[in-house]
């Protein structure tokens, strides 16, 4: 029998992924868990690009024109702020979420760049301590393997209040990948489902966070900078409250980070992207007259060069990756095929890092798994893609005319769609205007 093509048009509202999930659901009777980050498709700093220089600006030459990279973070209240060679740093990824492995080459290839690492969730490992020069400490809510010698060997603390992907929600990490180690770090159970507790047990809002942070730099003399990181929902209410409760750096989240692991329905629907959110935090940042005064990371979906220049060109001091820095060790690269098909996926596809069985040793905690990444090896990767998205990101600071990646400006930049323009302030390609500010 020969079936009429008009009738087996899909619904925009219900294509097969929704059946599907709707199937599911009705099934089983839970939210789905997955890592990774959000799927759908987002404005994006693709949808900016760069005016460049011609006859109206004059380029810098080539590789003999020197253009800086450097950036120094927690400048306001740190006596030992940080002094990074690049302004690409390494976000937040717990060991548990990640191997020993993985955590040890984002540490050799940060340190051999001259730039820093984050713990994330879980506490600090020697192999990271060990191999970053410059170590950021997290300091979450789950307050899991903290203690006052870890902040006082890190360079700098990180006070998580929320992540951009899954904004006012708490973190995640499976039985399969609580092994024994994890356990002991965060004083767990082996084998059984941690939840993280969505807000600090010992404060309930911005005056507290004043007194926690005095608190941290009196236990570690005031030398280390403290970070203030939120998930992008509000930033120009939330960065004036972390710059009024006495951050010295804030980070900024956006909804495309990714997670070890979060309800499926976290990810793809709660926070708001990078783009508008960077505007935002600049914003705010520049109404209380605390623009580079209290330096701003941007993080969640940089994956090149390009985005890094356009994170700087809105007003970032700096940017974090986390997704890419995986992609970049190994994750869904097409080897070991057959163990992704295990999982009932693709290499390209794969967002199972909530099972610990990644096939490439990336998010694994299982010994057979974790020795396919090898520490030097992931480190050379890792290196070799951060030298790339640094010469990417001079290429376009020079050919905008600047000595200094910190000089670009939203000047240098025209925006490809009327969303692009509106949320983050830039005109329009071929025009002067910027939705809701008026002008033609």
């Amino acid at each position: 029998m020969t079936v009429d093509p008009r009738l087996l048009r899909e619904s925009a509202t219900f294509p097969r992924e929704v059946l599907a999930e709707i199937h599911r659901a009705a099934d089983e009777g839970l939210y789905y868990i997955r890592g990774f980050g959000t799927k759908r498709k987002l404005p994006t700093f693709d949808d900016l690009v760069f005016l460049g220089a011609s006859l109206s600006r004059y380029p810098l030459e080539g590789y003999r024109e020197r253009c800086d990279t450097s950036v120094t973070l927690g400048t306001r209240f740190a006596s030992k702020p940080i002094e990074l060679k690049i302004p690409i740093t390494i976000a937040g990824m717990s060991f548990g979420a990640l191997g020993a492995h993985a955590k040890e080459a984002l540490g050799r290839a940060a340190t051999a760049m001259g730039t820093s690492t984050t713990t994330g969730d879980g506490g600090m490992t020697e192999e990271e301590r060990r191999s970053s020069k410059t170590l950021v400490y997290q300091y979450l809510p789950s307050r899991y393997g903290m203690n006052p010698d870890d902040l006082r060997r890190a360079d700098a603390i990180e006070i998580v209040v929320g992540q951009g992907a899954k904004p006012g929600g708490g973190g995640m990490l499976l039985g399969m990948k609580i092994t024994e180690r994890v356990a002991g770090m965060r004083t767990l159970p082996v084998g059984i489902d941690q939840r993280s507790a969505c807000r600090h047990p010992d404060w309930t809002g911005p005056d507290d966070l004043t007194i926690k942070i005095q608190e941290l730099r009196e236990i570690t003399d005031w030398e280390k900078p403290i970070y203030v990181k939120i998930g992008a929902t509000r930033p120009q209410y939330d960065v004036p409250l972390a710059v009024k409760a006495g951050a010295d750096v804030i980070v900024l989240d956006g909804m495309q980070g990714g997670t070890a692991a979060t309800q499926d329905v976290f990810i793809e629907h709660a926070g708001i992207p990078l783009l508008p959110a960077v505007r935002l935090a600049v914003e705010a940042l520049q109404e209380l007259d605390m623009h580079r005064k209290v330096q701003l990371i941007v993080s969640g979906g940089i994956r090149t060069g390009a985005d890094v220049a356009k994170a700087l060109a809105m007003g970032a001091d700096a940017v974090s990756i986390g997704t890419a820095a995986l992609v970049a060790l190994g994750c869904n690269r097409p080897e070991y095929v057959a163990d992704y098909h295990a999982l009932g996926t693709e290499p390209g596809f794969c967002h199972h890092c909530h099972t610990g069985r990644c096939p490439v040793g990336v998010t694994t905690q299982i010994p057979e798994l974790e020795a396919r990444l090898r520490p030097e090896q992931g480190a050379r990767r890792m290196q070799n893609f951060l030298t790339t998205m640094t010469l990417e990101l001079q290429t376009l600071a020079r050919a905008c005319g600047k000595s200094h990646v910190l000089n670009l400006e939203p000047e240098d930049m025209v925006a490809l769609t009327i969303e692009a323009a509106a949320m983050a302030g830039v005109p329009l390609a071929g025009t002067n205007w910027i939705p809701g500010r008026g002008g033609l």
